[in-house]
C-alpha cells in the first residue's frame, strides 16, 4: 500500500540542514574516534616545510597587504551583484510591459552603483592605499683588496669546472 507524501518546500529545505548538520557532526566524530592522538613534542611544534622554526611566530606584517585583501573583497562583492543585474537587465517580457522603461531604469541604477564604487576607488587611490611604495635598494659598496680580474678568472674556472664549458 502506498502512501502520496507532499513534502512544503520549507519542510524540504528543513530536511537538508538536518542531513547537513548530521554528515558534518557524524564526521567529526568519526574522525575523532580514529585519530591517534599522542602529543609530543614534536608534533605541537609549527611546521615551516621541514625546517626547524626559528625565533617568535609572531611577525608583523605591512598592513597595506590587509588593505588590499578587503579592496579585493569590495570589488569581488560587487560583481556579485553586477551578474543577477545583468540577467534581469535583458527581460524582454519586462521591457515590454513597461515600454521600454525598464531598460533605462535598470541602467540607470546600475550606473548609479558604479558611479558609487569608481567613487570609492578613486578615495582610496587619493588616500594612497592603493600606492605600493617600493623599497629602495642600497647598494653596498665593498672596497675589497682582490682586484675584479682575479675575482673573474675565478669564476670563469668555476664555470668550466662545473658545467664543462668555457665562458
Amino acid at each position: 500500500m502506498a502512501t502520496n507524501v507532499n513534502l512544503s518546500d520549507l519542510s524540504i529545505l528543513l530536511l537538508f540542514l538536518v542531513g547537513g548538520a548530521i554528515f558534518t557532526i557524524g564526521g567529526i566524530v568519526t574522525s575523532r574516534l580514529l585519530r591517534n592522538d599522542q602529543p609530543n613534542e614534536e608534533k605541537n611544534t609549527s611546521y615551516e616545510s621541514g625546517e626547524e622554526p626559528v625565533g617568535n611566530a609572531w611577525g608583523q606584517f605591512n598592513l597595506r597587504f590587509y588593505l588590499v585583501a578587503l579592496m579585493f573583497l569590495l570589488f569581488e562583492v560587487e560583481l556579485i551583484f553586477l551578474f543577477p543585474w545583468a540577467t534581469v537587465f535583458g527581460d524582454k517580457q519586462l521591457i515590454a510591459e513597461t515600454d521600454g522603461v525598464w531598460g533605462w531604469l535598470v541602467w540607470f541604477e546600475m550606473m548609479i552603483f558604479i558611479f558609487i564604487l569608481v567613487l570609492g576607488l578613486a578615495y582610496a587611490w587619493r588616500k594612497g592605499f592603493i600606492a605600493w611604495e617600493k623599497p629602495r635598494q642600497s647598494v653596498y659598496l665593498f672596497k675589497s683588496p682582490v682586484p675584479g680580474k682575479l675575482y673573474e678568472d675565478f669564476n670563469k674556472r668555476m664555470t668550466e669546472k662545473e658545467y664543462g664549458r668555457k665562458k
